[in-house]
C-alpha cells in the first residue's frame, strides 16, 4: 500500500475515532476544531511518510500527532484549557485496533449529527462528513447534488449545532427513535459508495463496505437500537457484500451480474444476511430496507442468473417504489421486466424516467438502454445509448466496460 492509499486508508477508518473522542472532550461547539486538529495530523503524515518512512504504527502516530496539535491549541485557548487532563486521558486507548469506548465515542457521534433539531438533509450530510469521512464532492454524488450545496449544508449544519447547544452524550432512550432513520439512512450511503464507487480507479471500495457494516452492528448492539429496521438493513448489506468477490474480474474489469461467478461469492456471509433478515421480521413496519434485503435475497439464494425469480423481483419493485418513489427504484424495474417480459418491456419501463432531471448525469440509465437495444437488435440505439453513458461521470472500471461493450458493437 503506498502511502497516499495508507492515508486515505486512516482517514476512513481512524480519523473518524479522533474526530469523535475530540468533539467529547473539547464539547460539540468545538466540531471544526477536532476536524482541523485530525486534518492537520493526515496532512503531516503525507508530508512526512513518503521521506521517512511509514511508522510501524501508523494509526498509533496518527493518534499521538492529532494529541499534540490538540494539546498545542488547549495551551492557547483559555476556555479549553482545563480539557488537558480529559484529552491525555482519552486519546492513548485509540491506538489500539478495537476499543469499546472509541466504538461508543463514534457512535455518539453520529448520533449528534442525527439530532432532531436539524434538518435531515443536515443530519445525513454532517454525519458521512464528520463521523464516516466522506469528502464533500463523494456526499455531492451520493445525493446526486451540486457540490456547492452540501458544503452549504455543513457550515449550516455545524452553525445549528452550536445555536442549539447540541452535545454529543448519547441519547435518553426516548429520543432515540427520532434519530434512528437518519442513522440507518446514513450508513445506508455509505455502503452504496463502497460497493459501487462513484469515482476513482477501483469499482468496489471495499474498506466501505466494511465500515458500513460494522457501524450497523454496533447500532444493533445496543439494546434500545434493535429495531427490525437495523437488522433489514444490515441483512441487505450482508447479501450485497457476500457478491463482492465476484463484481470485479483479476484484470479488474466489471463483471455484470448475469456473467459473475456464483462459486465466488461468500455463502457465509449469504447465511449471516439471511439470519438478520429473518431477525427483521419482528414488528409490523416494513421499511424499505426490508424490501431491498429480500430483493437481495432472491439474487443470492437463486442458483443461477436465469433461474432467478424475475417475476417476484418485478412485484417487489413495485412494493419497493410505493415505498421510495424514485426514479433509481423504476430504473431497476425495468431490468426486472426485461428480464421477465423480455428487452421491449424493459425499454417501455424506461421510458417513464428517461427524461428524469436527477438521472440526467447519471450513466446507468443509458447503458441499461443500451443493454436492452442490444438486445433488441438495434445496434445503432445501443451504440448511442452507450455513447450518451459515455458522457457521464461514472468510475474508471465502469468507463472501461461501457467503451468495450461500444466497441463490440462494432
Amino acid at each position: 500500500m503506498n502511502t497516499d492509499l495508507l492515508v486515505d486508508h486512516l482517514f476512513r477508518h481512524h480519523s473518524a475515532k479522533i474526530v469523535a473522542t475530540l468533539t467529547r472532550v473539547f464539547g460539540s461547539r468545538h466540531l471544526d476544531l477536532a476536524e482541523d486538529v485530525v486534518q492537520d495530523a493526515l496532512l503531516k503524515a503525507l508530508q512526512q511518510w513518503p521521506f521517512k518512512g511509514v511508522p510501524e504504527n501508523p494509526a498509533a502516530w496518527l493518534t499521538l500527532v492529532a494529541k499534540n496539535r490538540a494539546l498545542d491549541l488547549l495551551r492557547r485557548d483559555a476556555s479549553l484549557a482545563s480539557k488537558a487532563e480529559q484529552l491525555e486521558a482519552a486519546m492513548p486507548r485509540l491506538a489500539s485496533p478495537v476499543s469499546d469506548a472509541e466504538m461508543d465515542d463514534q457512535l455518539a457521534l453520529i448520533l449528534m449529527c442525527c439530532h432532531p433539531a436539524l434538518p435531515v438533509e443536515y443530519q445525513i450530510a454532517l454525519t458521512l462528513k464528520t463521523a464516516c469521512g466522506f469528502s464533500t464532492a463523494e456526499i455531492a454524488r451520493a445525493f446526486l447534488t451540486p457540490q456547492t450545496t452540501i458544503a452549504q449544508r455543513l457550515v449550516r449544519a455545524k452553525r445549528q449545532i452550536r445555536d442549539h447547544d447540541i452535545v454529543i452524550d448519547p441519547p435518553d432512550t426516548d429520543d432515540l427513535p427520532a434519530r434512528i432513520d437518519s442513522v440507518l439512512r446514513v450508513l445506508y450511503l455509505l455502503f452504496n459508495e463502497g460497493y459501487a464507487a462513484t469515482s476513482g480507479d477501483n469499482l468496489v471500495r471495499t474498506d466501505l463496505c466494511e465500515e458500513a457494516m460494522r457501524l450497523c452492528s454496533l447500532v444493533i448492539d445496543q439494546s434500545p437500537l434493535q429495531l427490525p429496521a437495523a437488522h433489514a438493513l444490515l441483512a441487505l448489506m450482508m447479501l450485497q457484500a457476500a457478491r463482492l468477490p465476484a463484481r470485479t474480474l483479476a484484470d479488474g474489469t466489471l463483471a455484470v451480474l448475469a456473467e459473475q461467478n456464483r462459486e465466488l461469492w461468500d455463502r457465509k456471509l449469504i447465511g449471516l444476511g439471511m439470519r438478520h433478515f429473518g431477525a427483521s421480521a419482528a414488528g409490523d413496519t416494513i421499511t424499505t430496507y426490508h424490501v431491498q434485503a429480500e430483493i437481495a435475497a432472491v439474487h443470492a439464494t437463486a442458483p443461477s442468473d436465469d433461474a432467478t425469480d424475475w417475476e417476484k423481483l418485478v412485484e417487489l419493485y413495485d412494493d419497493l417504489y410505493k415505498l421510495e418513489p424514485t426514479p433509481i427504484v423504476l430504473l431497476n424495474r425495468a431490468i426486472a421486466i426485461s428480464r421477465f417480459l423480455g428487452p421491449r418491456a424493459g425499454l417501455t419501463a424506461l421510458e417513464a424516467i428517461d427524461a428524469h432531471q436527477s438521472l440526467r448525469n447519471y450513466h446507468l440509465l443509458p447503458a441499461v438502454a443500451a443493454e436492452l437495444w442490444k438486445q433488441a437488435g438495434d445496434n445503432q440505439r445501443a451504440a448511442e445509448s452507450y455513447q450518451r453513458a459515455l458522457a457521464c461521470p461514472c468510475s474508471a472500471p465502469e468507463r472501461a466496460f461501457l467503451e468495450h461493450q461500444l466497441q463490440r458493437l462494432a
